[in-house]
């Protein structure tokens, strides 16, 4: 990922289901965007659910934009022969905060490591290609504290530089959560630090 870039891909939603065949094996392919960790247990339980007579359901996963955090699973096939393979199609993609599954249901002839390997890679290609791919901006939220009197100079900015405002308290002393993408972060930082009144500070939502 361009160091500079403040844009990252990620997918707009779950793919729909793919079969991929090999030798009388079915590998039913998925893609499905997540924001945390947590959204993969629920989501390969629903898939085993869903597929009670597969003999392996095997994902990867990628999460971040500077820093990245994935996992690969083999899910009892051999070392390396299903996760990685997943994984290396996310990467290839380069898409983030995704996970993708392949499910096998064995059809009585064993494929061997390699096969494995390319019909795991086949099954998350395919299930990437067949998902709808997008472009987002990293955004930094910057929390604004000022007094009432001051919201019609704050709402001029945010108005004239386009800003995304995620949250708003008015009262006596007023709040604004904005969201800035990442490149513009030191501008906006800088335009609100040069009024008399207005606090800026970063801030996790």
């Amino acid at each position: 990922m361009d160091e500079t870039s403040d844009t990252y891909k990620t997918l707009k939603k779950p793919s729909e289901e793919i079969l991929f065949k090999e030798k009388k094996s079915k590998f039913f392919g998925y893609a499905f965007p997540i924001h945390t960790e947590d959204e993969v247990k629920p989501i390969i339980e629903n898939l085993k659910k869903k597929h009670n007579t597969a003999n392996h359901v095997c994902y990867a996963w990628q999460l971040g934009t500077k820093t990245i955090a994935y996992r690969a699973n083999d899910d009892g096939e051999p070392n390396n022969s299903a996760g990685m393979p997943i994984y290396g199609q996310i990467q290839s993609f380069e898409v983030t905060n995704v996970l993708v599954a392949v499910v096998r249901i064995f059809g009585g002839t064993k494929l061997g490591v390699g096969g494995l390997i390319s019909a795991y890679k086949t099954g998350a290609q395919l299930a990437l290609e067949n998902a709808e791919i997008i472009e987002k901006t990293i955004q930094i939220h910057f929390l604004l504290a000022f007094e009432y009197a001051d919201m019609d100079k704050v709402m001029r900015i945010i108005k004239q530089e386009n800003l995304d405002i995620i949250t708003q308290e008015m009262a006596l002393n007023c709040k604004i959560t904005i969201a800035v993408r990442e490149n513009d972060a030191e501008k906006i930082q800088t335009i609100f630090e040069a009024f008399y009144g207005v606090e800026i500070s970063e801030t996790d939502l």
